[in-house]
């Protein structure tokens, strides 16, 4: 057993595996020593990343109606959730989307399309629109979520320019059936080992949030670092309403830091993403997080609003990292149009105080 959080660290960082215990450990870790499991964390996340983050943008090519009926989901089947839904982009939007995301400081564009998995058709239309994106932003990454995938599809997205592919295994295996009736565990298993197979670099993260218990999130952890997935993006729970988890709000800033220290911890060398309402649940502790993910989404998710581009790039600044891809002279604080705001209320005025 380790002695304090840095003798943890040190181990992870010599190749030892963490353990089950080591990992409660790290989930019940005390709040008045979170402190301590970031800077162990940090050391982890500075040895394989140094002070880089990797900035990431989605484009949502198809939105709504999906015949899924995951729970947490607003564009599941049934779901009364108020948000946009269309078909399709084109490719001529799809590349104009995803260049708003690449002038921000994104390096690396997510695709995403709601549904159970593509169709032959669908996997042409994701072609056409790479062939586009990349003929004007040759060095962008591009990643593709397209749900579960048919033999022979991973292949033809490789074949096509996609790079990475995304499915998110979501919780463990023991409560996928509590999320979802329409598909299993061990299809979005088989997605991720398609896509490393054909080549493509695997993206695979969770949800966090639903009602898990700390062993179930040790499960769902300890199954990414098993497929051996490059890439980890943690979502916080948003419940939005008409869906079957509306009101369903369990995490605390620190617990979801302390689930991104776990992250860490049990996957070293992946890039950690603290993606989906990270703005609603991390709040404050953002910059924070950033000592333990090394990467993120800018600007908006695929059916809620995220924090502004230009807040998330100073947030990046501010705490000392530097954005993958961007020349020195870019993304660097800049001085406010307004540096002050003159107090023109409470004391001395008729005018209600800011409190």
């Amino acid at each position: 057993m380790f002695k304090t959080l840095d003798d943890l660290a040190e181990r992870v960082l010599s190749g030892e595996p963490l353990d089950r215990a080591g990992a409660r450990a790290v989930l019940q870790c005390p709040d008045d020593l979170v402190l301590d499991l970031v800077a162990a964390a940090a050391r982890l996340r500075r040895a394989h990343f140094g002070n880089r983050v990797k900035v990431n943008y989605l484009v949502n090519l198809k939105s709504g109606m999906c015949p899924e009926d995951c729970g947490y989901c607003s564009q599941r089947l049934g779901s009364q959730a108020q948000i946009l839904k269309y078909s399709w982009l084109s490719t001529e939007e799809t590349v104009r989307q995803a260049a708003a995301g690449i002038a921000g400081g994104a390096t690396r564009v997510c695709l995403v399309a709601s549904g159970r998995g593509p169709g032959d058709r669908d996997v042409d239309r994701v072609a056409d629109a790479v062939a586009a994106l990349k003929a004007e932003h040759p060095d962008v990454e591009v990643c593709a979520c397209l749900g579960i995938l048919r033999e022979g599809q991973a292949e033809r997205l490789r074949a096509a320019g996609v790079d990475a592919y995304n499915h998110n295994l979501n919780t463990a295996e023991s409560r996928y059936a509590d999320i979802c009736s329409t598909h299993g565990f061990a299809d979005r298993v088989r997605t991720v080992e398609q896509a490393q197979a054909a080549g493509l670099s695997s993206c695979s993260g969770l949800i966090v949030g639903m009602g898990e218990t700390d062993d179930e999130l040790i499960d769902a952890l300890f199954a990414l670092r098993d497929l051996g997935t490059d890439s980890i993006p943690i979502n916080f729970l948003i419940p939005f309403d008409g869906t079957p988890l509306a009101g369903t709000w369990l995490l605390t800033p620190l617990r979801a830091l302390k689930v991104l220290a776990l992250a860490r911890f049990v996957a070293p060398a992946a890039e950690l993403r603290m993606a989906g309402g990270r703005e609603v649940h991390l709040r404050s502790l953002q910059p924070l997080a950033l000592h333990v993910a090394n990467s993120l989404f800018l600007g908006d998710y695929l059916t809620s609003e995220g924090q502004a581009a230009e807040a998330d790039l100073a947030m990046i600044a501010d705490a000392g990292f530097e954005v993958v891809g961007a020349r020195p002279a870019e993304h660097l604080p800049v001085e406010p149009e307004v540096a002050v705001a003159i107090r023109q209320r409470g004391a001395g005025t008729a005018v209600a105080p800011n409190a």
